[in-house]
């Protein structure tokens, strides 16, 4: 089963793609949006179709404590129109500290600030997604 791993933030959607098989995750884009999700549902089906996605994997953004704050009531909302919208399974990944950890991936590697700055969403989509696919099994 191919999927698609989404890293939902208040102006980009990094976006990890699984092989096939469901075992391997890779940074594949980022998409520009604003909070209507409108422009980025259009974008996100050329990319579902054109890359045969099967099921999304959502990062869902957990305080610390374990507690939901806004921005996963957002991730909610936004779980919610994207299974209404292109009926498939959309299973919720926690997200906590991905982000952080995409960082210091990309800066062990030497990536500058810059670089860094354009590819750190889809590199926190691909952690979210391979922490799914690790414990899905």
């Amino acid at each position: 089963m191919k999927y698609l791993g989404l890293d939902l933030g208040t102006r980009t959607l990094g976006l990890a793609l699984s092989d096939r098989l469901g075992m391997i995750a890779t940074s594949y884009k980022i998409l520009r949006h604003d909070e209507n999700y409108e422009n980025l549902l259009s974008l996100l089906k050329e990319e579902i179709e054109k890359n045969r996605v099967e099921a999304l994997v959502l990062g869902f953004p957990k305080n610390m404590n374990n507690t939901i704050g806004e921005r996963g009531k957002a991730t909610l909302d936004f779980q919610k129109r994207l299974e209404d919208t292109f009926h498939l399974p959309v299973y919720l990944q926690d997200e906590r500290l991905t982000t952080k950890q995409a960082e210091n991936l990309l800066i062990s590697n030497d990536a500058s600030r810059k670089k860094r700055k354009k590819v750190i969403d889809s590199m926190a989509a691909a952690i979210i997604l391979q922490s799914y696919l690790d414990r899905k099994d």
